[in-house]
């Protein structure tokens, strides 16, 4: 088991520097630097005052050495400003000087640059953003696996009956409807004073006034509710529960038509028991993969959410980021992701070793 870690853990790092690189490169296209000189400096630059632009703010020397600048293992870069006399470099603060800064400052060392929009540090943006969607994620998978796992297995355990045929259409409905569909039909039915039903619940006597729900999650990002709040997390979990729901259904109807089930079934054990005690635990081992897949789903996945809901979580930082032509901001999003997705993946499969026993047998 050690050796599968060390060896799967060697894979994340050079997968996770091929991504951060090719994303760096992305980034760091021609066009994007002639936009930031532009925006940061003159609109109206000739193409030398771009270059100079620059080279004197650290983007013009090779494309690998920068990338070796933002990693942290390449010293940072240094200039003498002319026209004020003072030092600039990647790892000078103001007022220091090349002897007394640090020589290394990149992703290894913590620092994630500054944003070049907001000129804040860029961990200080990404530790605020990533808690305000890590509340969204845990509610929404909070309501996406228990009823996911649910459906699935309501569905599997009598594969082609009436129950069957009706959960399976749904999980295929919510996982063809994609959030920004959903999010609006939501929008009009349980948050509009005009349409829906929140009308016929003040007609009814029902509501006071206002909506059911509301339509902007801003106010959620003080203190979310269960107001303010339901509408995003419900948008979230329709289209995330489908294809966990469709995973558990086919692992569940592949498992009560074992051998051990007939058998189960011969012997006169009932039909909640054989359920209970022998098939759940073995269908549940499939579905658990897909369930880790989630996280990094709703980490990025969340952007068409937030931005619908006026919610200012990571992905509507990540939109923001790419917008504004902030490259570091937009870098350190995508560590972040890279991140996500590598751990994430690794969990699962040393869960799927410890779950399945023929694995650990062989």
């Amino acid at each position: 088991m050690a050796f599968f870690i060390l060896r799967r853990f060697g894979v994340m790092v050079l997968t996770a520097l091929c991504l951060t690189f090719v994303v760096f490169f992305l980034t760091n296209l021609a066009p994007n630097l002639e936009k930031l000189a532009k925006t940061q400096g003159n609109a109206r630059m000739s193409d030398a005052e771009v270059v100079s632009w620059l080279d004197r703010n650290g983007y013009g020397g090779p494309l690998v050495m920068r990338y070796g600048e933002w990693l942290g293992v390449v010293p940072g870069w240094v200039r003498l400003d002319e026209p004020t006399g003072e030092w600039r470099g990647r790892c000078l603060e103001r007022g220091d000087t090349p002897e007394t800064a640090p020589r290394f400052c990149g992703l290894l060392q913590g620092d994630l640059g500054r944003s070049t929009v907001s000129d804040d540090e860029v961990a200080n943006i990404i530790g605020g953003r990533l808690a305000l969607t890590g509340i969204l994620m845990f509610w929404a998978f909070a309501v996406i696996v228990p009823s996911a796992l649910l459906v699935g297995v309501l569905a599997g355990m009598r594969e082609g009956s009436r129950t069957d045929r009706v959960l399976s259409t749904f999980s295929i409905g919510t996982t063809a409807t994609p959030e920004y569909v959903s999010g609006v039909i939501f929008i009009v039915l349980l948050a509009s004073s005009q349409t829906g039903i929140s009308p016929l619940l003040v007609q009814w006597g029902w509501l006071d006034s206002g909506t059911l729900f509301l339509g902007s999650a801003r106010s959620a990002m003080d203190g979310p509710n269960f107001w303010n709040f339901t509408l995003p997390v419900m948008t979230i979990a329709f289209y995330g529960m489908g294809y966990i729901a469709r995973m558990t259904r086919a692992s569940m109807a592949e498992v009560m038509t074992a051998q051990y089930i007939r058998t189960a079934r011969l012997k006169g054990v009932s039909f909640r028991n054989i359920v209970l005690k022998h098939a759940l635990r073995n269908a549940l081992i499939a579905p658990f993969t897909v369930i880790m897949l989630q996280f990094p789903w709703l980490l990025t996945g969340v952007v068409i959410v937030e931005t619908l809901f006026n919610y200012n979580g990571f992905g509507w930082t990540l939109v923001q980021a790419a917008s504004n032509n902030d490259i570091e901001l937009l870098l350190a999003c995508s560590v972040v992701a890279v991140f996500v997705v590598l751990v994430t993946q690794l969990i699962s499969d040393i869960g799927y070793v410890y779950l399945n026993p023929r694995i650990r047998i062989s």
